[in-house]
């Protein structure tokens, strides 16, 4: 059981090591030896846990801006909608990723955490928005 309390990682006390999913399980996410338990954004060099959308189980165009800020700049964003996959995309997410030129995946958790870890193996500059739950 895992007890510690998810804190943010800055970029200065991880240095620019890419991050990567070790595991995942309904409510519990291990990425690079760490545990968190709040649904979190995890960058190249940083994790930030408790990431709050505008409504739980829908993802809005706003609910994107710490992903898509001018830092990070990914190629791809993968989200994760859930362990049941019961949190839904809005199109106009969809459509503002277009526009940006940003590849765009909605999968259930454990599967958004594999296609994460696969485009970093990859070289692919990417970032995860992981419901942990539902």
């Amino acid at each position: 059981m895992i007890s510690r309390r998810p804190e943010h990682i800055s970029s200065s006390s991880m240095g620019s090591v890419v991050r990567l999913i070790d595991s995942y399980r309904f409510g519990t996410i291990v990425v690079s030896g760490k545990s968190w338990t709040s649904n979190v954004i995890i960058f190249p060099d940083r994790v930030i846990d408790g990431w709050q959308r505008r409504e739980g189980h829908r993802l809005y165009v706003e609910d994107l801006t710490d992903a898509l800020n001018a830092e990070s700049r990914p190629e791809s964003l993968v989200v994760g909608t859930g362990h049941l996959g019961l949190m839904k995309v809005s199109s106009e997410v969809e459509e503002a990723l277009r526009t940006r030129r940003v590849g765009f995946m909605a999968q259930r958790a454990k599967q958004a955490c594999q296609t994460f870890n696969e485009l970093v193996e990859f070289g692919r500059r990417a970032v995860a928005e992981l419901r942990l739950t539902c």
